[in-house]
């Protein structure tokens, strides 16, 4: 028999293991090779992405409630507070249940270049198997409802403390129904074949600048106009109640807003974290900008002031954080604060009408900067991440600005429509008497406040 000394042992013993961590390794390709085959080109889910958009949705959602429920109604005075509070509770309800109904049908399937099909009515075909890029799809209807929650919801401002209850329902299910999902199809159906009409025009909008702000803004200019001014607009202050909740609303605004702009790239990634970052600078800038500018013309920086100048930069920023860079951020804020600030504070008395909280001074006017500046500082040579579909500067800004027109159009024929079929089913306006006591008690039978 051959005896083996230790060294000739190791040897075999080494040779050996190395044969099997070969045939395991061989055996777990084999095995990945044939589950790939049997399972076809079906896409994995990234539980990163995954994780992160499902934050991202409960940040929008933060955005609505409490974030901007609290911030309008800190804006509104005492009497009024709860109405505030209970119309955006409205929309969270409301919204979600017409977003699975039919709202995630037409404004996300194929269809034409202003709406999609009824292939997914009642979310037809959504299984826990169904994917959405990299996530699953259930996380992707979620968090395009959050959207559809908070866009009707910043309407209600233009028109608070003297609109009826039943008359922001009514509007809200008919506009949500013609204005917010045609144009949500418009900028963000992006099937090569097809494609909403914005894509078809290369415009940029990452998050929502044309879909939510924009369309948003022009009917709640439309709102306002309609049911006519306050009581006193013009003649006697109609100051906020409450400062301190004006702050907490635009500071929960201003975290959910990251799920908002970076939950848009829908990917946990480099370009989610880009996002995050000009979202901040730009929100910055314009505080700073808009603080500057009181000092300048009223001697006084107030802190309405700097959350209306936080709001005002995180708007304009909206359509172009996903193609902007540091400069771009910085000129956008700034650019924004300035703008919103002239129309917030001199034009609306200018022309006497009463967007009671500034939803098209702010909302609308951010917007439109932030959507024809990322036009512009897209391109590389302006720190931007570069053009992706080709055009010139200056074709990219007409792109930009054909979307803003017809998204102002649109709206406001669909807005119009929907105020005069709540106007002529159960009128916009609650009587003299009930502006008076407030919409708390004539709309609701209950006060925020013991004492009032």
């Amino acid at each position: 028999m051959r005896i083996m000394n230790t060294n000739q042992f190791n040897q075999l013993r080494a040779s050996s293991l190395k044969r099997s961590l070969f045939s395991a390794a061989a055996a777990v390709v084999f095995a990945s090779s044939a589950s790939a085959s049997a399972g076809g080109d079906a896409p994995a889910i990234n539980s990163g992405d995954t994780a992160w958009m499902l934050v991202a949705s409960l940040l929008v959602l933060l955005m609505t409630l409490p974030g901007l429920a609290l911030f309008y109604g800190g804006l509104v005075r005492a009497k009024n507070v709860l109405s505030i509070l209970v119309q955006c509770f409205a929309m969270a309800g409301v919204m979600s249940l017409l977003w699975v109904i039919y709202g995630y049908s037409l404004a996300t399937t194929d269809g034409n270049a202003f709406i999609g099909g009824a292939d997914q009515l009642m979310l037809k075909g959504l299984t826990v198997d169904s994917m959405s890029g990299s996530i699953p799809e259930s996380v992707f209807v979620m968090f395009q409802m959050t959207f559809a929650i908070i866009t009707p919801a910043l309407i209600i401002g233009a028109f608070a403390e003297r609109i009826k209850f039943s008359a922001v329902l009514i509007f809200s299910v008919i506009w949500f129904t013609i204005s917010y999902l045609p144009i949500w199809h418009m900028a963000w159906n992006t099937t090569e074949e097809i494609g909403g009409l914005f894509h078809r025009w290369h415009v940029i909008d990452f998050a929502g600048g044309t879909v939510v702000h924009i369309n948003a803004a022009v009917a709640g200019l439309v709102g306002c106009i309609m049911v006519g001014p306050r009581r006193g607009f013009g003649k006697k202050p109609l100051t906020p109640h409450h400062v301190p909740f004006v702050l907490i609303g635009a500071s929960l605004l201003w975290v959910g807003w990251f799920g908002f702009n970076a939950g848009s790239q829908l990917a946990a990634d480099g370009g989610a974290g880009m996002v995050v970052l000009v979202t901040q600078i730009a929100a910055a800038s314009a505080v700073v900008v808009w603080l500057a500018v009181e000092l300048i013309v009223q001697k006084r920086a107030t802190a309405i002031g700097a959350a209306t100048g936080a709001v005002a930069g995180l708007v304009a920023i909206t359509p172009a954080a996903g193609s902007v860079g540091v400069m771009g951020a910085l000129v956008i804020g700034a650019l924004s604060s300035v703008c919103c600030y002239f129309f917030a504070i001199k034009v609306k008395y200018w022309l006497k009408y009463d967007d009671s909280l500034d939803v098209f001074g702010v909302h609308g006017i951010g917007a439109i900067v932030g959507a024809v500046l990322a036009g512009v500082f897209c391109f590389e040579s302006l720190g931007g991440s570069g053009s992706s579909n080709g055009l010139a500067m200056g074709a990219q800004v007409w792109a930009q600005t054909k979307s803003i027109l017809v998204t102002a159009g649109w709206s406001g024929i669909a807005a119009l429509i929907a105020f005069s079929v709540a106007k002529f089913t159960v009128g916009l306006r609650i009587d003299e008497r009930g502006e008076e006591e407030g919409l708390d008690q004539q709309s609701h039978g209950e006060s925020a406040y013991s004492d009032i």
